[in-house]
């Protein structure tokens, strides 16, 4: 089988199918998909609301409850405990699958009279403000978190149990009071670093391994108590520490600033972070085989087209999936499952396709809100020979009207463009969403002009904070929108010796984004000119896949050259 070059039906570019791709279509029993990696991507963003949460009744109970949806919304929406609970069933809303309409059509109906869980959250104590995340205790505004105690405004922090980390994003496999760090893992006490393996007590750092005690340094392996990559003995370094005043603001965007330079300007960047890994591509890999185009994933083998993804097997077009999964196909917020296609915000299934919603059940067709059932279409239950071949005979007309092996297109999302991550990750204005067929929510959540404490009378210095701010209403900086403290909050702030921040949370997440690297890959040739390389006086002559674009400061080297130069 041979590649095949296909045009795009959104974007109208180009792009290629692999033949290792048509042979995953034909296992699972798929069409080729007609849309690019691009536009597939953005069609899953497009339903994934993580972060902008609303305040509105739940309609079987009528508490007032944190959800996804806004009020406005015409769905009904439960909240966890009555979701969960067992005073309702989903398949009082079954229906007959109707062969004189299409499959999106009745779908869309049913999707708006199934009642939806106000949030994704599972097992969890005192959590209300957390989001496809699970098994958590005491975390606040945190987003695909799951093992976590105390973890506030973070996002992605999973694995081993991690405690005490605030305004982070990625950090794996155990954190323990981390402030402001980026895609670093098993580390402890850090501050402002990015790409940070077993490390511990390091400040404003970047790519450190198994380091401890280290402040303004990169690219270091197994050393302590460095400043700007030089030695210190122990009271020299504690010496330098004190002098910095850590506790005020104004310092600290100095260091801030020091820090963004010093990654861009004298840090070398390995082409892409990828570890222990074989026949790959992407960014922020580690233990993946045959894996391309994809990024942040751990512990994956045959997958392609994915963002987001820990412990996955046989899966392509996927975002935020993973923890035992496998056989998985254009899918969003989808873990401990197998073989799921087309469905979103489904966890603990198998053999499930076209589903929102639906927990711990298998062989479901086209159903929403479904828990602990199996051999469903449009959520009325069959018996399971009766489920196969009526299953078989949609399928078919799917076929027949270009329907089956497309996602759900983005006209019957359940939430605004400017809700979801793609707001984030590939931004448009309203009318872009709009004529893309996308959906748009004018009622977004934001309190302004309420503020009774301006940024200028923030105390400088952490330490003449009181602990009457957490009951004032702030200014942020950027955006104007008020925002709080709240005590949790601020007793990791005083803990971490830092100062409170002057932009709201939202504003802090979309800083933290602009400070890693896109999820694209361009073609380009290491930079390395050392002459105690292997290519001697003339430049490295290898060529990688990089996120890093070509317009970037930074000096970008092959894996060999990095190693050569870092280790």
């Amino acid at each position: 089988m041979e590649s095949e070059t296909k045009q795009c039906q959104s974007c109208k570019q180009e792009f290629t199918i692999a033949p290792e791709d048509f042979e995953f279509y034909e296992k699972i029993q798929v069409p080729p998909p007609t849309w690019c990696p691009s536009c597939r991507q953005r069609r899953r963003y497009a339903l994934r609301n993580e972060r902008v949460l609303y305040r509105r009744p739940c309609d079987l109970c009528a508490k007032s409850m944190v959800t996804i949806y806004s009020p406005n919304k015409p769905f009904k929406v439960y909240c966890p405990s009555c979701w969960w609970g067992d005073s309702w069933d989903a398949g009082e809303y079954g229906v007959e699958y109707d062969f004189n309409r299409s499959f999106f059509e009745q779908w869309q109906e049913l999707q708006i009279k199934v009642p939806r869980m106000s949030l994704l959250t599972k097992n969890s104590v005192n959590s209300d403000y957390t989001n496809h995340s699970g098994d958590n205790k005491d975390c606040f505004l945190s987003f695909s978190t799951f093992n976590g105690e105390n973890i506030i405004y973070s996002t992605n922090v999973y694995g081993k149990q991690s405690r005490d980390c605030m305004d982070s994003y990625r950090l794996l496999n155990g954190a323990e009071l981390m402030y402001e760090c980026l895609d670093s893992n098993q580390s402890y006490n850090c501050q402002f670093s990015f790409q940070c393996h077993a490390c511990s007590d390091c400040l404003y750092s970047y790519d450190l391994k198994g380091c401890s005690n280290c402040i303004f340094s990169y690219n270091l392996r197994n050393k302590s108590y460095c400043i700007l990559n030089k030695q210190y003995t122990k009271e020299e370094y504690q010496a330098y520490l004190q002098q910095l005043n850590l506790g005020s603001f104004e310092e600290r965007k100095k260091l801030y600033d020091k820090w963004r330079e010093m990654m861009e300007t004298e840090a070398l960047h390995k082409y892409a972070n990828i570890d222990k890994c074989l026949n790959v591509s992407g960014n922020n890999l580690a233990n993946c085989k045959e894996t391309y185009e994809v990024f942040e994933g751990d512990d994956m083998d045959n997958v392609r087209y994915t963002h987001v993804a820990i412990d996955v097997k046989d899966a392509r077009d996927m975002y935020h999936c993973g923890l035992s999964s496998e056989l998985l196909y254009e899918s969003q917020g989808v873990v401990r499952s197998s073989r799921v296609l087309f469905s979103h915000l489904s966890y603990d299934n198998h053999d499930i396709q076209y589903c929102d919603s639906c927990q711990n059940s298998n062989n479901l067709f086209g159903c929403v809100s479904v828990n602990k059932s199996s051999y469903r279409i449009l959520n009325k239950q069959y018996s399971k020979e009766e489920y196969h071949n009526l299953k078989e005979k949609i399928i078919e007309q799917m076929r027949q009207n270009g329907e089956y092996g497309e996602f759900f297109p983005a006209s019957i999302s359940p939430i605004g463009y400017n809700e979801t991550q793609g707001e984030i990750y590939m931004p448009m204005n309203k009318e872009e969403a709009l004529a893309l067929g996308y959906k748009w929510e004018d009622l977004v959540p934001g309190t302004y002009g309420k503020e009774t404490l301006q940024p200028e009378q923030i105390p400088d210095n952490i330490a003449d904070v009181t602990d009457d701010i957490t009951k004032l209403a702030l200014k942020c900086v950027s955006c104007t929108k008020n925002y709080n403290i709240v005590p949790a909050e601020l007793l990791l702030y005083r803990q971490y010796n830092a100062p409170i921040p002057r932009e709201c949370p939202d504003c802090r997440y979309k800083k933290r984004i602009a400070t890693r690297l896109p999820r694209e890959l361009w073609n380009r040739q290491c930079m390395c000119t050392s002459n105690n390389h292997e290519h001697n006086d003339s430049a490295c002559q290898v060529n990688f896949n990089t996120p890093y674009s070509p317009d970037r400061k930074d000096k970008v080297l092959c894996e060999k050259c990095y190693q050569q130069e870092v280790v």
